[in-house]
């Protein structure tokens, strides 16, 4: 299974609260789909979750029905691709009055009285994001983008995820192939808008890639002539780095015990230290068995957090 595909399953397990949301999330996955219009809706994707969630909320939300087709693509049979319409043209009619959009309308735009409320906006963006998502592979690069056909839906998307203080991104729009893109780079942009999209175990092994980059970069610039080593390290850092960033995430650093809480300190600091030298670093200078048995208990805090 792809990144892409795996952030996308996981988005269609997230919890939706209420019908204000489930409103939003459906909306976002019709507005950015293939087709959308007063006579005609089209949906298409090759996930199957995300086929079942678009069906599901659509009957749900406006009661109708909604006819599921699936063909075996060009690539081959493993990727199946799942197409969704509304085959009452009168059923079409009352969803695109339901969502407040006319004939009349010079251009397709985003309503915003669909998504009235700060909880709303990451359910329409997830929508968005399993109807014309994708997500690159962390191992090969950070990239996230929206396909989107309509040039000004695209400047009112960008124009929201601008907006929303909690990523911090800065998204542009490119012409691709009579498309609009919206795209994200950057790692740290990128996992937090999966986050706030409802998928944080996603955003974590964008995260934990990144740490390990890092170290093995790192160590690669440090000790280039032991190279046999260098992955064993990074890796061992790599992993108690990871530990260290879902207490920080679940409960924050007070969580631990002093001993603990100042070797994490100095793990994050010098990501490609050795156990002797983390030991050395401490207030209290313990042995390298002594850091080991500290790193390993933060470990397993992190682990009954995660709840693994």
């Amino acid at each position: 299974m792809s990144f892409s595909k795996q952030t996308k399953s996981e988005l269609c397990l997230a919890d939706v609260n209420n019908s204000e949301q489930k409103t939003a999330l459906i909306y976002g996955m019709i507005l950015f789909s293939k087709v959308f219009s007063h006579s005609a809706l089209n949906f298409t994707t090759e996930c199957q979750p995300v086929a079942s969630l678009y069906s599901e909320l659509l009957s749900s939300t406006v009661g109708v029905i909604v006819e599921l087709k699936s063909n075996i693509s060009r690539k081959g049979v493993k990727n199946n691709i799942f197409n969704i319409s509304v085959p009452d043209k009168n059923d079409c009619k009352r969803i695109y009055d339901f969502f407040g959009h006319t004939p009349k309308q010079p251009s397709l735009r985003i309503n915003r009285a669909n998504i009235d409320g700060d909880e709303c906006i990451p359910l329409f963006l997830r929508g968005a994001f399993l109807s014309c998502g994708n997500v690159t592979d962390p191992e090969k690069d950070y990239h996230l983008e929206f396909v989107v056909p309509r040039m000004n839906l695209a400047a009112d998307l960008e124009r929201i995820i601008s907006e929303i203080e909690e990523i911090n991104a800065e998204p542009n729009v490119i012409k691709r192939k009579g498309s609009y893109v919206v795209y994200i780079k950057g790692s740290d942009s990128i996992a937090d808008m999966i986050t706030y999209m409802g998928a944080p175990m996603s955003s974590l092994d964008i995260v934990q890639n990144k740490i390990f980059k890092s170290v093995r970069n790192r160590v690669n610039r440090k000790i280039n002539s032991e190279t046999a080593n260098i992955n064993k390290t990074a890796e061992a850092s790599a992993k108690q780095l990871y530990a260290i960033n879902i207490i920080l995430k679940k409960r924050g650093l007070e969580f631990l015990d002093d001993d603990l809480k100042e070797l994490a300190q100095i793990r994050i600091e010098h990501p490609e230290f050795n156990l002797r030298e983390l030991g050395a670093s401490l207030s209290t200078p313990i042995s390298r068995s002594g850091v080991n048995h500290r790193l390993q208990r933060i470990i397993d805090i992190a682990k009954e957090l995660d709840g693994k």
